[in-house]
């Protein structure tokens, strides 16, 4: 009796040890796997941008609305349109956003390889800048204007200098490649030169006039509604230039990039737009298939 009393106090002992080892196995494991769920459901979205619109996602990227989505983004700084296009085809980001309606279709028509916008951001007046003269009513004849060298905002930047009375354009003009050659009134005698439109600012001091785009013009420390002498009006835009958030054709179903819109127009966010860029970014809320597609 005394062997068979000390064997069953034996299992009981062994039986005790393997629920005890289980029950911590269980414990330790199950915090790794929701650790994993955790990890597994944030996603890394590569946003590259532009100047102020860099420093618009990087807010984003810190908003409690991105941790709600699920999406860690990581924004980068990309000198240039073409660039940051070009970098959206190769893939080396997700998305893009600093670019309008307009530009993107000029960047597909020359590209064999396609971006798609995915949602609407805003609209930003583009700006006729003068360190010599106050008004369009005081550029003399003969002066020079500089326009950005790119076809959207060439022909943009035309559109603006006929709706300032300072030339007219033929009647068949075209919004996405037309030049100054399609001028055919300019009383003043007005000379044109073509620049890098990210030069606009630095160059102010050394020409009559340059048209500048309201994002460059920020990086330069312009506000387009205080320090230019005539300036579209963000009321009046069209289609073409709308900004937009952009993606590789064929990825413009992904749900992390289609949450990157919904982020855009986050109260919180348009609250710091506001704030920050005081009214240059004016909000468009609108959905991608009325301004794109058939």
């Amino acid at each position: 009796m005394k062997n068979k009393k000390v064997g069953y106090g034996l299992l009981l002992l062994a039986s005790i040890a393997v629920i005890s080892g289980c029950g911590k196995t269980s414990s330790a494991e199950t915090p790794e796997k929701e650790s994993d769920v955790s990890e597994q459901s944030v996603e890394k979205v590569i946003v590259g941008s532009v100047g102020s619109d860099a420093d618009i996602w990087n807010f984003i990227a810190k908003t409690e609305a991105a941790k709600e989505a699920g999406l860690a983004i990581e924004v980068k700084n990309i000198t240039g349109g073409p660039i940051t296009n070009a970098a959206t085809v190769d893939g080396d980001i997700d998305a893009n956003a600093f670019q309008s309606i307009g530009y993107l279709e000029s960047f597909n028509e020359s590209s064999p390889d396609k971006l798609v916008p995915i949602a609407t951001t805003y609209v930003e007046p583009l700006g006729i800048y003068s360190e010599k003269f106050a008004s369009v009513e005081e550029i003399p004849n003969g002066a020079t204007i500089a326009l950005a060298d790119n076809p959207s905002n060439t022909t943009r930047g035309l559109r603006l200098l006929e709706t300032a009375g300072l030339i007219k354009l033929k009647e068949d003009f075209d919004d996405g490649i037309g030049t100054p050659d399609d001028i055919i009134e300019n009383p003043k005698s007005l000379k044109f030169t073509l620049i890098d439109d990210l030069t606009g600012p630095r160059i102010l001091p050394d020409v009559d006039v340059v048209l500048i785009s309201n994002t460059i013009a920020l990086e330069g420390g312009l506000n387009v509604l205080k320090d230019s002498i005539f300036h579209e009006e963000a009321n009046t835009a069209i289609r073409t230039t709308i900004n937009v958030i952009v993606v590789k054709e064929g990825r413009e179903n992904e749900t992390a990039l289609q949450r990157l819109g919904e982020l855009y127009h986050s109260p919180e966010a348009q609250k710091y737009f506001e704030e920050t860029f005081e009214g240059t970014k004016v909000e468009v809320d609108q959905p991608i298939s009325e301004i794109w597609g058939e």
